[in-house]
């Protein structure tokens, strides 16, 4: 999949693109199943809130077979290969949940920031690119973008330690409110299967999901091959230091799966 020059003109104005279902609704409910597959599985690789439901599953490439094919899927590498301008390896894979009633926040933040300051990432070459695995409403906690923050380079933080269970050097309220009194809010919203292209600069949080309904997205963080990690401070399964550039399977190497969990469900 590549981009049209008018997206590559939105993504450069806005930081971000949204494409609504551009995975089918058995594509989605393969890798619903994984992530479920995955969140019952006693591994540190899975972080889990304090109420003890799943928060977010690191390098679930690594152990979990369609999501391994999801990690090559030309859907996601060739749009950020295409925007990072060579080839790319994976930073970081996370499969982050926001279960019904309990899913807690993740506060305002660049992810940039995390990966400059904790694994001494060169430049702010990389990106995130994510499939929702539920439908994403208003209701269920939605990524909540400032768009054109991404202009703003990286901005100051301060590293929160403890509002939720997982670390993240975050923004102010009041330079939340700055960036946001110039370029807004937004809250992309959709279909199981909608895909999600933002810039690693851009500033973005979730609210607390109170609701009934699950929220589950998988990210795949990808960096440009010379734009590498220096640093090692945070574990290989959270900042991966395999730099080899990711080959790209075929546009159908979810099929083989889905006729698998079609037949098993008959």
């Amino acid at each position: 999949m590549r981009l049209s020059d008018a997206e590559q003109k939105q993504f450069d104005e806005e930081g971000y693109l949204f494409f609504p279902g551009r995975f089918s609704p058995e594509e989605a409910r393969l890798l619903k199943q994984a992530a479920d597959d995955v969140y019952a599985m006693d591994r540190e690789e899975v972080w889990r809130e304090k109420s003890g439901v799943a928060r977010t599953a690191f390098a679930a490439h690594t152990y979990n077979e369609p999501f391994r094919r999801l990690g090559s899927h030309p859907r996601l590498v060739d749009p950020v290969s295409q925007v990072l301008e060579g080839d790319v390896y994976m930073h970081q894979f996370k499969v982050n949940a926001k279960a019904a009633f309990d899913g807690d926040v993740w506060q305002w933040h660049q992810d940039y920031g995390t990966w400059k300051r904790d694994d001494e990432m060169p430049e702010p070459r990389a990106m995130n690119i994510a499939v929702f695995l539920d439908d994403v409403t208003a209701a269920n906690g939605p990524l909540l973008f400032i768009p054109g923050s991404h202009k703003q380079g990286v901005v100051e933080a301060g590293h929160d330690l403890s509002t939720t269970s997982y670390p993240l050097w975050t923004l102010d309220n009041a330079l939340v409110k700055q960036l946001a009194d110039r370029g807004g809010c937004v809250a992309p919203t959709g279909p199981a299967g909608s895909m999600l292209m933002f810039s690693s600069l851009l500033v973005h949080a979730s609210p607390a999901n109170i609701s009934p309904f699950d929220r589950t997205i998988v990210y795949l963080s990808l960096c440009h091959v010379d734009n590498h990690i220096r640093a090692f401070n945070r574990a290989e399964w959270i900042a991966h230091r395999d730099f080899t550039p990711i080959t790209a399977l075929d546009d159908d190497c979810l099929d083989e799966l889905v006729a698998a969990q079609l037949a098993a469900a008959e």
